[in-house]
């Protein structure tokens, strides 16, 4: 069994494939191949279909047939027909406001589809965005974190090294041991975070699970946003799909409410009809007038007398799920506005942050620089210098975090304002 999990976990990672993507390739393929869009996109197909299904009562319906059959006596009718060698019928709405209603509330709620497949696409980009950020982060974190154990490694030679010539205390040896083992296990949790975002990208890219993607070395430009918090709010109510999805479906609500109500009003359809009848079914013997080919042409018109409490109790549902729709969509507001003013303040904050990781690492090299020309005079030792290297890798982190942090807060507020998609080609 061992052999055969060793061999199984050599063959899967044989078939494994590292894909290189930058973002724009990596949102693009999503937009594509990512298994909740094309699902989006079947929804939009199937709401389409449906508009067809209510507007082809308006189209004639023509159906072929034959209705022939033995009779004894007084030939009866067959379907609300005489027997007839061959018939055909035809018929199509002419009048009738219920169903106009539906088929406008059909074209509406497609719209309102067509809405939630770009909120879908949108969510997807900027999933994808993010993961995309994380994925870097962590690989550039961990390098820097390796960077470190490599410098803790010889801090921990050097400290032994002295313990053991009896110029230092065993506890400094202890000390850079613990150091080191703190950066290792950070390391570890690094390599891991990267191990699981690339395969969380592949797998929303529609890759294999067990496929990983990898992000293009290099530093990105920071997407432009708009410059006030209140251009952005104002962009992103006016752009917003969910606001647009939300505001169709209420239309599409009120159309229903129309339908019901219009249920009251006459009704007219087309009919035509041929039939050829037989000389087997004795026509002869009961009309005194008999001819094989016959055909009528006219309208059908019903008039609605007593509709009882099914059409009222229709229109109050409708009604309530429009006010539910009026309440989701003030909410959808209030929460755009909210999530716009955090983007804002986030932006603010990653922004000091990311200045004062700058400062510090700029500091913190100037630090190294000192230190090295103080080697170079033989009063620095070479543990003072792999201690000075690894402050300057942990600025370089703190430095990392604070850019992504600021690019995720500016890729937020693109998402609210429908523009994510354009400023990532």
């Amino acid at each position: 069994m061992r052999r055969f999990a060793l061999l199984l976990g050599i063959a899967l990672s044989a078939r494994a494939e590292t894909y290189t993507l930058t973002l724009k390739q990596a949102v693009d393929r999503a937009l594509v191949q990512n298994p909740e869009v094309v699902m989006a996109r079947m929804d939009e197909m199937k709401a389409n279909q449906a508009v067809r299904y209510a507007s082809s009562p308006f189209t004639p319906r023509i159906d072929l047939g034959s209705g022939a059959a033995y009779s004894n006596g007084f030939p009866l009718s067959i379907d609300g027909s005489a027997p007839a060698l061959f018939q055909t019928k035809a018929s199509q709405y002419l009048f009738n406001r219920p169903q106009s209603f539906a088929v406008k509330q059909a074209k509406e709620s497609a719209r309102g589809v067509g809405f939630a497949s770009g909120e879908k696409s949108d969510d997807i980009a900027f999933r994808v965005a993010s993961l995309y950020i994380d994925l870097d982060r962590a690989e550039r974190l961990a390098e820097s974190a390796t960077k470190q154990v490599e410098s803790l490694e010889k801090v921990l030679q050097t400290a032994q090294a002295r313990v053991e010539e009896g110029r230092e205390l065993a506890v400094v040896a202890q000390e850079a041991n613990v150091n080191l083992l703190r950066a290792r296990q950070r390391l570890l949790t690094l390599e891991s975070d990267s191990d699981y975002s690339g395969h969380s990208l592949a797998s929303i890219l529609g890759y294999s699970a067990g496929d990983v993607v990898q992000p293009v070395a290099g530093e990105r430009t920071p997407p432009p946003i708009p410059q006030t918090e209140a251009a952005a709010l104002q962009e992103a109510l006016t752009s917003s799909k969910e606001l647009k999805r939300l505001d169709s479906n209420f239309a599409a609500k009120g159309l229903e409410i129309k339908g019901d109500k219009a249920q009251r009003l006459p009704r007219v359809d087309l009919i035509a009809q041929y039939a050829l009848l037989s000389n087997f079914n004795h026509y002869a013997q009961y009309f005194q007038t008999f001819q094989r080919n016959n055909g009528e042409i006219g309208a059908s018109i019903q008039i609605p007398i007593f509709l009882g409490s099914r059409v009222h109790a229709l229109i109050e549902e409708a009604e309530s799920d429009q006010s539910h729709l009026r309440a989701e969509m003030q909410a959808a507001r209030d929460r755009i506005t909210l999530d716009i003013h955090q983007s804002y303040l986030d932006i603010k904050k990653a922004d000091v942050a990311r200045e004062l990781a700058q400062a510090d690492l700029d500091l913190a090299r100037s630090q190294l620089s000192i230190v090295l020309a103080q080697l170079n005079e033989g009063r620095a030792s070479l543990r003072q210098i792999e201690e000075a290297r690894f402050t300057e890798n942990e600025k370089w982190i703190a430095f990392y975090d604070a850019q992504f942090s600021a690019e995720r807060a500016r890729l937020n507020v693109l998402r609210q304002t429908g523009e994510l998609r354009a400023a990532i080609q």
